[in-house]
């Protein structure tokens, strides 16, 4: 009896020893009940029947990219998808009242829902849990880049709207298996603006959304597209590109102003098509390059250029002109004739000469004494037959001849003068014709901007 006793007391001390094997935790429990038996690659329903219904809710946080050359928009969204399983319920209180556990989205059922436009998906983090409830309601919530495939129009650039889509849709569950709805309201969706990065190039509008079927392969499928609407901010490309174009503009213009025969319009009008030249290689890259159409401001540029061009033409074609006339007067000038005749052979008029003309200046411009007109013939016919007898007819005869070389010269200097002013007169014209050529240029540039901008 003894010995029975101790060993009963010994049984009992070693058992106390010995730790307790730790219980499993509820967590734990739930867990491995609800993924005892699941089977990932079946539809969550007991009734094959019942629809499946996944609502979905989208939020855009930022405009990372808009490339008009691949007609694509890079995009960061926070995306939810929310659906119920069926085999992922539990009761709360036989699990010490856990009510929401996350998953691994790989052991159990996610619909096939994707993005029909994506292009690729960028660099989203991977999110490998879903939450589940008790109710069997899954919650999918993760961020996405998306690159998505978008038919950019860079038109009216830097005043352009951009339209982008992205359509939701189950790639091979039709309308009977798997239905789409939004979780929120059309009206909140579009209009939810909270998480979106509003300092940036792009302006949030609106991302209105709608729903419908479409028939494929005899089946139908449900789609929820969501319309992505921005707008982008002009100011930095008005700054940077516009208002330095139209001030070069305008220095052409008002190059006009220098005068026609100083030799320095042209000079000028080089050195602005020069500059402008430069102007538009550093600002290349800052250009939208599209293949489909030609983007307004690309227009523009070219249009400028081809403006500074006809107002350098213009001005080489008036001072062609003017300086053409200068050189036909210059060879048929007698006085520049006489002077060449008589510098060249190395003697001219002597003391008593040069008196003389001054004297004959005088008398011709006071009235006291002019020379008749047969004199003159008589003196001319004279010089043409025979040679003077005396100093004094020889005199008189280049006298009569610097009268009438002067008289040609001033007759010239006149012609000169009137051909000067009509170069000018057709100076103007052409400025007129150029200033009418580029305000109609600017008002239909304007115009074109504006019905874009309210389309």
């Amino acid at each position: 009896m003894f010995l029975l006793w101790l060993t009963i007391f010994f049984s009992a001390h070693l058992a106390e020893c010995v730790p307790e094997k730790p219980k499993r935790s509820a967590l734990n429990q739930l867990t491995r009940t609800l993924l005892r038996k699941y089977d990932c690659g079946v539809r969550p329903v007991h009734n094959w029947t019942s629809t499946t219904t996944v609502y979905i809710d989208l939020i855009l946080q930022s405009v990372l990219d808009v490339d008009g050359k691949t007609q694509s928009i890079t995009t960061s969204i926070w995306y939810r998808q929310i659906w119920r399983d069926e085999f992922l319920v539990w009761d709360p209180e036989e699990f010490d009242g856990i009510n929401e556990i996350s998953l691994s989205s790989d052991a159990i059922w996610v619909p096939d829902v994707i993005v029909s436009e994506f292009v690729e998906e960028g660099k989203s983090p991977p999110i490998p849990y879903v939450y589940v409830n008790s109710s069997g309601s899954v919650k999918n919530y993760r961020p996405i880049q998306a690159v998505l495939a978008c038919s950019l129009e860079m038109y009216a650039f830097p005043f352009d709207k951009q339209n982008c889509s992205l359509t939701f849709r189950s790639w091979l569950h039709a309308v009977k298996e798997i239905d789409l709805a939004l979780w929120r309201s059309a009206e909140a969706i579009a209009n939810d603006k909270r998480e979106f990065m509003n300092d940036g190039e792009w302006e949030l509008l609106s991302i209105p959304s709608q729903y419908w079927q479409i028939q494929q392969d005899g089946a139908d499928y449900a789609q929820i597209q969501f319309n992505l609407l921005i707008r982008r901010r002009p100011l930095l490309y008005v700054v940077g590109l516009l208002i330095p174009s139209i001030f070069l503009m305008l220095v052409d213009v008002v190059s006009f102003y220098l005068p026609l025969n100083s030799g320095t319009r042209i000079a000028f009008k080089i050195s602005i098509l020069l500059g402008y030249t430069v102007f538009r290689v550093n600002l290349t890259d800052e250009l939208p390059a599209s293949a489909v159409r030609t983007p307004l401001i690309g227009v523009f540029f070219v249009v400028c250029m081809a403006m500074l061009m006809l107002s350098l033409i213009k001005s080489i074609l008036v001072v062609k002109l003017l300086h053409h006339s200068e050189k036909e007067v210059k060879e048929m000038s007698l006085t520049a004739c006489l002077l060449d005749k008589y510098g060249s052979a190395g003697h001219g008029f002597t003391e008593s000469a040069l008196t003389s003309i001054r004297t004959l200046d005088r008398i011709n411009t006071s009235g006291d004494f002019e020379l008749e007109s047969s004199l003159e013939e008589d003196l001319l016919s004279l010089s043409e037959t025979q040679e003077p007898s005396s100093r004094l007819d020889w005199l008189l005869q280049e006298l009569v001849s610097l009268r009438e070389a002067f008289s040609q010269e001033d007759s010239e200097s006149g012609a000169q003068a009137e051909w000067l002013a009509l170069c000018l007169r057709l100076d103007c014209l052409l400025f007129c014709l150029y200033l009418f050529v580029l305000a109609l240029y600017t008002g239909t540039l304007l115009l074109l901007w504006a019905i874009w901008s309210f389309a």
